[in-house]
Order: C-alpha cells, then sequence, then structure tokens
C-alpha cells in the first residue's frame, strides 16, 4: 500500500512503504523503501544514533540480508534499504526486470526514499554491485549529502580488458540508441549462486527470494548495458565523492566457465583488480579492503570470509564515528 509502513517479506522488525515515481513507458513505476530501527537504550549512547544508511542492492538482486541491517542498528543507526524500480519487491509482471536507460534515473528513486527518511541525522550510503556504481555516481552529482560511502564489491568497472571494452562500446551504444529493448548476449551458468549456496551457514541464515533474486542472472538489454558503461566513463574520467569511501572487495577473482571450489571463494563476477585501480577514482578519502576467501557478495561468503568482512566493516565505522567527533 502506498504510503503507508506495513510488515516486510523479512519479517521480525523489518517493515516497507512503496514509493509511487510516476509513469514510464511500461505503466505505473514504484520504489520501495524496507527499514529496521534500533530498539532503544536509554542508559548508554550509542555510535551511530545520529545516522541513517541507505542500502542500495545490485543487479538481479533485491534487500535480504537481515544480519547486515542488524550491524548498523545495534550500533544505534536507523537502516533503510531501497529495492530500486523494477527489482524486487518493487518488480511489478508488466515491467521489464531491471530495464533503465540512464543511471540517473534512480535519482528519483533516491529523492523519494530520502523524503520519506526525514532530514536532520547523517546519512551513510552503502552499496553492492550494481548498487555501488549507482551510489558513487549519484554522491558525486550531490556533494554534501553523504558522511560516508560503503561499497561492497561495486561494478566500477566492465569484466573486460580496457582494449576490448573500448572495442565493443560504441557497438553497445549504437544499439542502445536504435535497439534498447534487444537482449545481449550473455553467459551465466548459474555458478555465482551454486557458490552462495555452498557457502550458506546454518547459523547466520539467509532465504533469498528465487523471483526476485534468479539463480541465473535477469536478461541484459543493450539501452540498459550502455547506460551501465556509461556510468563506468564516468568513473574512469574521476569522481570528487568528498566523504570518506570504504571499499570492500574479494582478495581475488575466479572465472566462471566451469564449476570448481574455487568459485566458493573468490569474485566469480567482477575482476577485482580492475575495480580496486578504479576505487581510486571515487574520491580523495578512499579505504580499500580485500577479503581473503570471499564471494563477489562479500556478506554471503563462507563464515571466516564472512567474519572478516563484518570485523573490517564494524572497525571502519567506529574509525569513522571517532574521526567526525
Amino acid at each position: 500500500m502506498a504510503g503507508q509502513w506495513i510488515p516486510d517479506v523479512l519479517g521480525d522488525e523489518f517493515e516497507q512503504l512503496t514509493l509511487a515515481l510516476g509513469t514510464d513507458d511500461e505503466g505505473e513505476v514504484v520504489a520501495t523503501l524496507v527499514r529496521a530501527l534500533p530498539r532503544r537504550r536509554w542508559l548508554r549512547r550509542r555510535p551511530l544514533e545520529d545516522v541513517d544508511v541507505l542500502y542500495v542492492h545490485g543487479w538481479s538482486d533485491y534487500f535480504f540480508q537481515k544480519r547486515l541491517a542488524r550491524t548498523f542498528t545495534s550500533r544505534g543507526a536507523r537502516f533503510f534499504a531501497l529495492d530500486l524500480r523494477k527489482y524486487g519487491r518493487s518488480l511489478r509482471q508488466w515491467q521489464t526486470a531491471g530495464y533503465v536507460t540512464d543511471l540517473a534515473t534512480y535519482d528519483e528513486d533516491i529523492a523519494a526514499a530520502l523524503a520519506a527518511i526525514g532530514t536532520g541525522r547523517r546519512l551513510m550510503l552503502f552499496g553492492h554491485s550494481t548498487g555501488g556504481l549507482v551510489l558513487s555516481l549519484w554522491a558525486h552529482r550531490n556533494p554534501g549529502a553523504a558522511s560516508a560511502v560503503i561499497l561492497n564489491s561495486p561494478w566500477l568497472e566492465f569484466q573486460l580488458p580496457r582494449l576490448s571494452r573500448d572495442a565493443i562500446t560504441p557497438l553497445i551504444e549504437l544499439r542502445a540508441r536504435r535497439k534498447p529493448m534487444e537482449q545481449v548476449p550473455q553467459v551465466d551458468l548459474g555458478y555465482y549462486a551454486r557458490a552462495q549456496a555452498e557457502a550458506v551457514d546454518p547459523l547466520d541464515p539467509v532465504e533469498p527470494n528465487l523471483a526476485w533474486r534468479p539463480e541465473q542472472s535477469m536478461p541484459v538489454h543493450a539501452g540498459w548495458l550502455g547506460a551501465i558503461l556509461r556510468g563506468h566513463d564516468a568513473v574512469e574520467d574521476g569522481l570528487t565523492i568528498d566523504a570518506p569511501v570504504l571499499v570492500m572487495l574479494s582478495a581475488r577473482s575466479a572465472r566462471p566457465l566451469r564449476w570448481h571450489d574455487d568459485l566458493t571463494r573468490a569474485d566469480s563476477v567482477l575482476v577485482v583488480d580492475d575495480i580496486a585501480r578504479a576505487s581510486l577514482k571515487l574520491g580523495p578519502l578512499v579505504t580499500i579492503a580485500r577479503i581473503d576467501g570471499a564471494l563477489h557478495d562479500i556478506f554471503l561468503s563462507r563464515r571466516e570470509a564472512r567474519e572478516s568482512a563484518y570485523r573490517v566493516l564494524g572497525d571502519w565505522l567506529d574509525g569513522a564515528v571517532r574521526a567526525s567527533r
């Protein structure tokens, strides 16, 4: 129901709010804001009590990571996750999943989310994969809006050598202009989903909805891919994010051409060394943390890597609080 907080599919302390965004060529468009609020404590002030966190998911994805939210609410922050238009909770049956032709379109989704969240508190941005690219570009265009930016394996560069990328970009841009809805060939054998299943920890369970987070990636269209490449070009030219940035990456990549156990201990989606180099172009204060044994979504890795990631995140948050004081 638009305009009213209702219980979320995650249950427990999670609620959701539908954000009306008008219409596009496919009809009505909405985004969905999910929130988890900290429990009140009267005797001791917590370090993030004046902070709101806004999380944005990746491609072919949505928000479902309860423990990640609680990492922030346990420190006093209010946690909000945004299922962008045509993803997850926001996907309607008449829509092309995930489809936009300009990443700046998501400015409308973010503006609606921030209006619902309210003002007067510090804002931390948290983006995974494509969401990391979206929020990096937004923070660059909106100086002073965020007090910190946290990126989990952000998709800042295409998964090809620079010469190959430069060769295909004009072709993709041409198809994006002439036939934006044309599907672009991609190879996804489902190995990343299998790696996540192998890494599942019964002591820290996650239960993604496969209708919203399919085992094989959603179809890619030329118009959308053109938007992504233009975002990568903007990063390559250099951004000026004026808040401290934490970029968390796996220590290494693995090619998902056949199944092998290494895929459960590496990023099989991005070339992490390229992402690390691109991260240095986000702004003047960037911290890069490489997590040994981590998957593409750092916080869905095997227990040892996942716990290491939560320690890195917690230490960085504690340091950011001390620096702000």
